[in-house]
């Protein structure tokens, strides 16, 4: 599993997280479950009872989750759950946040799921919205703000 320039192999650490998003399509708005890697840093914040979307979250490896062709769900992730965009990619990224924080890997040892998160839904992750600048959304600024007076 180690990729070209890395050290990272099918034993190194990461976690996963089950997040709840939500799809806009012709004005409704759905829910869905998205397995997504977390690096250290959003790990220990979420801890620390920051507000997450993030109902549970596993200690796992690169090895089982990423197989040549294929991804494999953790078993205590449900069926209708599915992997982020970029998975792979955000996979490895994270390990190699954990590679550089070992200390992160004792939050959630390695094949122990937690579920005590400050779990909220209140700020919807939309993962389809898209930004539409319009001309009116410009600040405008005084005459004088670029002149030397």
């Amino acid at each position: 599993m180690a990729t070209e320039n890395d050290d990272l192999s099918n034993k190194s650490y990461l976690v996963v997280g089950l997040a709840t998003c939500f799809l806009k399509q012709e004005g409704e708005v759905y829910q869905v479950k998205v397995i997504e890697p977390i690096p250290s840093a959003a790990l220990e914040a979420i801890l620390k009872g920051v507000p997450t979307s993030y109902a549970l979250a596993c200690g796992t490896t690169l090895g089982e989750l990423l197989s040549e062709d294929s991804f494999q769900k953790p078993t205590d992730f449900p069926p209708e759950a599915q992997f982020c965009d970029d998975f792979a990619e955000r996979a490895l990224a994270a390990a190699r946040t954990y590679k550089s924080r070992p200390e992160a890997q004792s939050h959630i040892p390695l094949g122990v799921t937690h579920n005590d998160f400050n779990y909220s839904t209140e700020r919807k992750r939309v993962l389809n919205q898209t930004r539409v600048i319009r001309r009116e959304d410009d600040v405008k600024q005084h005459e004088y703000t670029h002149k030397v007076l």
